[in-house]
């Protein structure tokens, strides 16, 4: 006789398996043995009356039933997290206090956070902070963040988003590559140029492809996956390369190369749990968030 599934811990084990591929993998994600995940499994297929795992070389492979079930198991583990979250505020609005953690890309989680961060911890000292920094667009859904801030528009049901405007960006050198090398006066000059670009990812040169300046691995002459390493090679003098207006403004001995034929912009987007946006901590972040990143937006303009 089949029963329903009330103890969490095994939708949990379901998940981690779903996510990991494999008893052994979901047992180190959750801290459990792998005979006492494997038993989750059979507690969960038992009580629902499905098969929801297969085997196979690559390891257990979800059935049409497990996918079938994912989006509820992941819209179950999310509000369980929000429930977790509201309990450590206490209650207490006007002191928000708990974990908030917030998925960033490279460039913007390693030089535009920090000091946004550091604003909000004046003013919200028991927030703690925890930052992961992915130039891939994470799903919150899985509980890879709380809040993520983003450069494309946030498609995920579940989701509130507020997008906080165009970054603008643009080709830098700094002065000691163009004392060098001079400094190009036209798009077809560049390619007598030390190009800084990606190597194997073109995922944010994707993000700024644009007809104005056609992009692809060749251009390049120093190649690196590495956002924060292109910024630093370009401060180097190693070459030209693309950055953030905002950044370079803060480096005078950075010129611009080319501004008025090749100029990129990125949509800015901060994104959150529908079902966690009115939690202290996550609503005092979310604005902390909005507040300075709309200033650094703004300089950027300038």
């Amino acid at each position: 006789m089949k029963t329903e599934p009330s103890d969490w811990s095994l939708l949990r084990s379901f998940l981690a398996v779903v996510r990991r591929g494999s008893l052994s993998a979901a047992a180190r994600a959750t801290g459990l043995t792998q005979p006492t995940v494997g038993r989750h499994i059979d507690e969960l297929e038992a009580g629902l009356g499905v098969a929801l795992f297969t085997r196979s070389q690559a390891g257990l492979l979800p059935t049409e039933a497990a996918t079938a079930l994912l989006p509820h198991a992941e819209a179950m583990e999310a509000a369980f997290a929000a429930l977790v979250r509201t309990a450590r505020t206490g209650g207490d609005a006007r002191q928000p206090r708990g974990v908030v953690r917030i998925s960033a890309s490279e460039i913007v989680g390693t030089f535009v956070l920090p000091a946004i961060f550091a604003d909000i911890r004046r003013r919200f000292p028991d927030i703690v902070i925890e930052l992961v920094l992915n130039n891939r667009t994470d799903d919150l859904l899985r509980r890879d963040a709380d809040i993520a801030v983003r450069m494309v528009r946030p498609v995920q049901d579940g989701l509130v988003a507020r997008r906080l405007g165009s970054i603008p960006l643009g080709l830098y050198a700094h002065r000691d590559y163009i004392d060098r090398y001079g400094l190009p006066e036209t798009i077809e000059e560049l390619a007598a140029h030390h190009i800084i670009g990606f190597d194997r990812d073109d995922h944010s040169a994707r993000s700024v492809a644009s007809s104005q300046l056609p992009i692809s691995r060749e251009l390049f002459s120093y190649r690196t996956d590495s956002d924060v390493a292109q910024v630093t090679a370009i401060e180097a003098g190693l070459g030209i390369g693309g950055m953030q207006t905002a950044m370079a403004k803060r480096n005078p001995a950075l010129l611009p190369v080319l501004p008025d034929q090749i100029t990129f912009e990125l949509d800015c987007w901060l994104a959150a749990h529908q079902d966690q946006k009115d939690s202290p901590p996550i609503r005092a972040m979310f604005d902390g968030l909005a507040e300075g990143l709309g200033r650094w937006i703004g300089g950027g303009r300038q």
